[in-house]
């Protein structure tokens, strides 16, 4: 990065979103220069899970043909798990929507793509600020060197360091954030697929909560990869920090991904695999109130995980294909204002109305009530004892059955939950 270099884009970040941008912006003949701080495109991901295809494949045609695919999932499960027993919901998909893969593996593909298309990616370039001239954000300053643009992509991620110097965003707020922890484990292909159930080629998405965190906001995940099987655990930060006050949680969270691995029920699945990976990393809980006080600004433009974009709804996640296309409504946005020669915030705000008008803000918006119960610890320590409890009343009586209301009152009295609140609740996760 020469001192003092001039271009029509600098993308500050190469994940999904930066790289969905800079991958257009360069195929329509824009000079684009992304600027990544880790060692080489996907680097620093963490993230080994299932992605949603069409966003992707609306950016990459090729993408069932040329990404790095592990399997397409075919099976959903959802457990509950309290006090050593075990509540499962399996869905079998009619069609595939959505795929396993690795984020390092991915993003290395689509780093790949926007470089044949003509983007410039510099490795180990740490954007220290943002170059602001007359209030208007001009370039980026690393180190001594300076790199001037017309526009500026803001793709840094869950650490919006840039963003928080010109006050565009606050530092990070602890519930807003979480920390995942992951094992990767080996196995044979065909040994997956006759563990998990699965077909030669299919793959399984599976979210655990409950006792996985010791009732602490959060869950426990399982993929199914070609030739291993991702697991692990993630805690929402201020919800683990209160637990950890309160001596709810009393150990290191290694030890608590180990209680996963080695555990009774789920560790046959992987038994006798081989530990190639272990990691840990800070991501964003999302949601609309993760966003920065706005998305664009005199010469940038705000798009992926920096811009608060990843629904969790409990029962699946979104990120990776919400992160691309915010690149992609950036890329069309910037399109527009370079072809009229006006960078500034107010035709770029073009941005931020595709996006409001996009999946990806709707999405947000009606599931807006789900921040509040992925905080709520009732969800991860109640509902699981009392689903579990009342299971266990009906399945495991020797002689009599209760009625199933009998048995939910019971469970719910045992808890501290009376029938008005636990209505109050279920009726709350349903976003009713």
């Amino acid at each position: 990065m020469s001192d003092g270099s001039k271009y029509d884009v600098v993308v500050v970040g190469a994940g999904p979103a930066g790289l969905s941008a800079a991958y257009l912006l360069a195929r329509s003949g824009i000079k684009v220069l992304v600027l990544e701080r880790g060692r080489e495109p996907g680097s620093k991901s963490l993230f080994g899970g299932k992605v949603y295809a069409q966003p992707l494949r609306d950016v990459w045609p090729d993408l069932d043909k040329k990404a790095p695919i592990h399997r397409w999932v075919r099976v959903e499960r959802f457990s509950l798990e309290w006090g050593g027993r075990l509540a499962t919901l399996e869905y079998r998909l009619g069609k595939p929507v959505a795929f396993t893969t690795y984020l390092p593996e991915l993003v290395k593909w689509m780093a790949g793509k926007a470089e044949e298309a003509g983007a410039t990616i510099l490795d180990e370039i740490v954007a220290d600020e943002f170059i602001v001239k007359d209030g208007r954000i001009a370039g980026v300053r690393s180190g001594g060197d300076e790199v001037n643009a017309d526009v500026v992509v803001d793709a840094e991620g869950v650490n919006r360091l840039l963003l928080e110097k010109i006050g565009l965003a606050d530092p990070p707020d602890p519930s807003r954030l979480a920390l995942g922890v992951k094992e990767v484990i080996r196995l044979k292909p065909d040994e997956i697929e006759s563990r998990f159930g699965l077909s030669k080629g299919e793959g399984l998405s599976w979210l655990i909560a409950g006792e996985v965190t010791n009732g602490v906001p959060g869950g426990g995940f399982v993929y199914t990869m070609k030739d291993s099987v991702s697991i692990g655990i993630v805690l929402r930060v201020s919800s683990a920090v209160n637990a950890v006050e309160k001596g709810v949680i009393n150990e290191h969270v290694s030890r608590m991904i180990e209680r996963l691995r080695l555990h009774e029920y789920f560790g046959r699945f992987w038994r006798d695999g081989d530990i190639a990976e272990y990691g840990a990393r800070l991501a964003i809980e999302g949601g609309l109130g993760y966003m920065p006080k706005k998305l664009v600004h005199d010469g940038l433009v705000v798009v992926g995980d920096a811009a608060g974009l990843l629904l969790n709804t409990g029962y699946t996640i979104r990120g990776v294909d919400f992160a691309v296309y915010s690149g992609k409504l950036a890329a069309e946005a910037i399109l527009h204002a370079l072809a009229v020669g006006d960078t500034s915030e107010e035709t770029l705000r073009v941005y931020e109305e595709k996006l409001k008008s996009s999946f990806v803000y709707k999405e947000l918006v009606s599931h807006k009530g789900i921040e509040d119960v992925m905080s709520d610890p009732w969800f991860f320590k109640a509902l699981p004892s009392i689903t579990v409890d009342v299971l266990k009343s009906l399945f495991e009586a020797e002689y009599e059955e209760p009625r199933i209301l009998e048995a939910v009152m019971k469970s719910a009295r045992e808890t501290g939950t009376p029938l008005p609140l636990l209505i109050q609740k279920l009726l709350k996760a349903a976003n009713l």
